[in-house]
């Protein structure tokens, strides 16, 4: 009987230590992560960035679980990219445009290529970057990429209905958008988006030049009170979302595969959403008594060809790199016309 007890004794320390020795190893495959984001929390991109955080939550059954700072509490705007890269956050959302010259093969969605979709510019981007795997983002693990549609000139006072009402205006733009504005008559001031609103409001520029969702996005709708529809010469400008390269390598393959799912899914969500939220800031600015302004197709076609030098350009530069500009610039163009 002594024995028997004796047994059974042994066999419960045995499944104690057997417990406790697992107990690291369950802490261990829970992933924490950190997100940062320059959109406000109330923004719609925004929303879906932390809907993406609770979803891989969700689908990894808690393994994975991501902390989201939104608004530029983490990282500003300028700096998320190289954040990432540094470990300052272990995913970043931002603009491709915000260290401009750092991404030259990205750089060729952003082009006045004539969008008039959310939702084909961020399809053409993914495309770009899978055919291409360019390695200026070889640094990061990229979750995926998004656009917003086209980007057009909002005036707070003068109405542009022709190319020559830019001439000797101030704009806040970046990017492609800067070289827009030059390409047609104004002067850019570069400046983050989240700056705009003040600018505007206080004069420190006439006009800025953005997608039509963030006048309500962005309550740009309330500082500005004219909207030029000139389709054929509108840029976009595009988006990452990437992963420290150490954080994602950390994670066992079935929670990368999880992962990878959710993400071909929320580049579609984000795509729709430009569109959606377009149609929302155009109410928004009209509701609040702006003007958009029509432009007849001989006026378009102004627009086109004084913009156009911007692509030879890039492809001038970014040749210059050691880099076929030449192809990229075809294939984002052939593909956006079978996307529009």
């Amino acid at each position: 009987m002594k024995q028997k007890l004796f047994i059974l004794g042994i066999t419960l320390c045995v499944a104690c230590a057997l417990a406790f020795t697992n107990v690291p190893a369950a802490m261990a495959d829970t992933y924490k992560m950190t997100y940062s984001c320059f959109f406000p929390p109330t923004h719609v991109q925004s929303q879906l960035a932390e809907a993406w955080c609770k979803e891989v939550e969700k689908r990894t059954d808690g393994q994975v679980k991501v902390d989201y700072y939104p608004g530029q509490t983490l990282t500003k705007a300028n700096q998320a990219y190289d954040g990432v890269v540094e470990g300052l956050s272990d995913i970043g959302f931002s603009v491709f445009a915000y260290t401009r010259g750092r991404f030259p093969v990205m750089a060729a969605v952003d082009l006045p290529l004539g969008y008039t979709s959310g939702k084909a510019a961020t399809e053409l981007i993914n495309r770009t970057y899978d055919k291409f795997k360019p390695a200026e983002l070889q640094d990061t693990q990229v979750m995926y990429l998004h656009a917003h549609g086209p980007g057009l000139f909002h005036t707070s006072q003068k109405p542009i209905k022709v190319m020559e009402d830019i001439k000797g205006l101030k704009f806040r733009a970046h990017g492609t958008s800067a070289l827009v504005v030059t390409a047609l008559g104004g002067t850019p001031v570069p400046k983050p988006m989240p700056e705009t609103y003040e600018m505007l409001q206080k004069g420190v520029v006439d006009g800025a030049v953005y997608p039509l969702e963030a006048n309500k996005g962005w309550k740009l709708g309330e500082v500005t009170r004219y909207a030029t529809a000139a389709f054929d010469a509108a840029y976009t400008t595009s988006f990452f979302v990437v992963m420290n390269k150490d954080r994602w390598n950390e994670l066992p393959a079935e929670i990368q595969t999880t992962i990878e799912a959710i993400n071909a899914e929320w580049a579609v969500k984000h795509g729709e959403a430009w569109d959606t939220s377009d149609m929302e800031g155009i109410r928004f600015f009209l509701n609040q008594g702006g003007t958009l302004i029509g432009v007849d197709a001989k006026e378009q076609q102004r627009w086109k060809t004084a913009v156009a030098p911007i692509i030879d350009d890039y492809v001038k530069t970014t040749t210059e790199k050691g880099i076929n500009a030449q192809e990229i610039v075809d294939f984002v163009t052939q593909t956006l016309s079978e996307l529009q």
